[in-house]
């Protein structure tokens, strides 16, 4: 019986069957040298490029942030003019201390509380039935949510204008409606309660609409299952707003309420031009005088820089007490619930 031996032959040259790769082939040392290179350039890129992409904010920043804040602070410690803003005497803290003996000063702050609490209060409470009404289902509901953005987004400018015509004292047209039904009319600039009360209706229309849509877009974040299980237990619409959307909205509340406060205290355009003489007084009397009107005397009309950075410096110095409050109220009110 024959027996049969099978042999391979040997792989042709070129064939399909693997061979070693032929001198000169194979990556080089300069491609891997390249290929290298470029790795390193890559992770460096993937590191450093959310730095470069976000560095013109911290420029910006340094520019008109960091830098005025930190020559206001140099410049307080300083009696400076406007004239000749390089030609500085050391006072050390006399511009500080010449601000608590300033009866223009607490009068400007005097005027700025009183505006803040008018302005504030009925603003916010008239944005909160605003939101409550529009979180119904409304037709045209897009509609209304722009027509309540649209005083924000006027020029302080412009609205100020308009409203000084309203209430011109023989011409406005709040004078008006006042003697129509038996009211004497009201001089509306030179009166301290009535000057603040228009400066404050200023505020009150241009910030309205903005804070109705943060309490919209707060009520609209509240679950529906809160409603439905009030409306099981027999609440009404009002019990609903007391018991569900009011505890619901505690922290939007305090922020706008914080952030209110802070844009009350640098109220400045809407005094200056409800002026009846343009300028920074405040009215013939300082009635309406508030604390940035008051710095913007000092520095731009008086022309005593050291004595305004003092007083811009006291004014951050506020806002900073503003801040630390608001943030021990969110922690009890987080803690509470």
């Amino acid at each position: 019986m024959s027996t049969r031996h099978d042999i391979a032959a040997p792989p042709a040259e070129g064939g399909a069957a693997p061979g070693r790769p032929a001198p000169g082939t194979g990556p080089t040392e300069a491609n891997r040298r390249r290929r290298a290179r470029l790795s390193r350039r890559w992770q460096r890129d993937l590191r450093w490029s959310p730095y470069a992409f976000v560095s013109p904010f911290f420029v910006l920043f340094l520019a008109f942030g960091l830098f005025p804040l930190i020559y206001t602070g140099w410049a307080s410690l300083h009696q400076v003019e406007l004239t000749a803003p390089t030609d500085m005497t050391w006072v050390g803290l006399r511009n500080y201390t010449r601000i608590f003996d300033d009866e223009f000063f607490w009068n400007a702050a005097k005027n700025t509380l009183l505006i803040g609490i008018i302005s504030t209060v009925p603003q916010l409470l008239m944005a909160m039935g605003i939101a409550h009404i529009l979180n119904y289902k409304l037709r045209a509901s897009t509609f209304y949510r722009v027509v309540m953005l649209a005083p924000y987004a006027t020029s302080i400018a412009a609205a100020s204008l308009v409203f000084v015509l309203l209430f011109g004292r023989d011409y406005g047209m709040i004078n008006w409606a006042l003697d129509q039904v038996g009211i004497g009319k009201v001089d509306w600039q030179n009166d301290h309660w009535a000057s603040k009360i228009a400066v404050s209706s200023i505020i009150i229309w241009r910030w309205t609409g903005y804070n109705a849509l943060i309490y919209l877009a707060a009520m609209q974040a509240i679950p529906q299952d809160l409603y439905e299980s009030a409306a099981l237990d027999g609440a009404s619409r009002w019990q609903q707003f007391l018991h569900v959307t009011l505890p619901s909205l505690r922290p939007t509340i305090l922020f706008t309420a914080v952030v209110s406060t802070i844009g009350a205290s640098q109220v400045f355009g809407e005094p200056l031009l409800f002026d009846a003489n343009k300028g920074a007084s405040g009215g013939a009397e300082h009635q309406f005088q508030t604390l940035g009107l008051y710095l913007y005397e000092q520095g731009w009309v008086n022309q005593h820089l050291g004595r305004a950075s003092a007083i811009a410096w006291t004014m951050f110095l506020i806002l900073i007490v503003i801040g630390i409050v608001n943030y021990v109220i969110s922690r009890r009110l987080r803690a509470s619930s």
